[in-house]
């Protein structure tokens, strides 16, 4: 019968800064952050035209409810010199950006009905560009399309407000101020 002893497991050597007692905070993803506050900022861009309720796929043209947009991008998020470019990212609809790979015929399609060939092919060039973002970049744009989120959202309210605002003269009426008497 064969006998096997445990081997003792060696303690490996901790980092300098642990045996110091200092600890290093962890860094933040800043592209990550980036990626979801312009997700955020172009959904609600292409919902603007619906009153922020709906928005139109770029790829197949249908109507939605605002829940079901995703940030779609015309070229892969993988070149960093067009994955934040407004040009190239657009409303989707979770169907074509996921399950379709983002539909990229009626993508195209819907682009060049947006924007113009010419501008395309300029972005399809762009994404040849090397372009490597710092942190103060990254932390700049958050703050950047963080500010047009909050504008938009004001504008979303005074919209809402708009539509329950009557106006018969002079005098302005309120929908919710009004009562209905039978």
């Amino acid at each position: 019968m064969i006998y096997r002893y445990k081997k003792k497991k060696k303690d490996k050597p901790l980092p300098l800064f642990d045996k110091a007692g200092v600890k290093i905070k962890k860094k933040p993803n800043l592209k990550a952050k980036l990626d979801k506050v312009f997700s955020m900022y172009i959904r609600m861009r292409d919902s603007k035209r619906f009153d922020f309720n709906q928005f139109c796929c770029i790829s197949c043209g249908r109507i939605l409810p605002f829940e079901q947009a995703d940030c779609g991008h015309y070229i892969n998020r993988q070149h960093m010199s067009t994955r934040f470019d407004e040009t190239n990212c657009n409303a989707q609809c979770r169907h074509c950006n996921r399950f379709q790979e983002g539909n990229m015929q009626g993508y195209r399609r819907g682009l060049i009905q947006k924007y113009g060939e010419r501008k395309i092919l300029l972005l399809e060039m762009k994404k040849k560009s090397i372009c490597k973002y710092s942190d103060f970049e990254y932390e700049q744009l958050i703050k950047y399309y963080s500010a047009l989120i909050e504008q938009m959202k004001q504008e979303r309210f005074e919209v809402i407000a708009e539509k329950d605002k009557i106006t018969i003269g002079d005098d302005v009426f309120y929908l919710n101020d009004l009562k209905i008497i039978d």
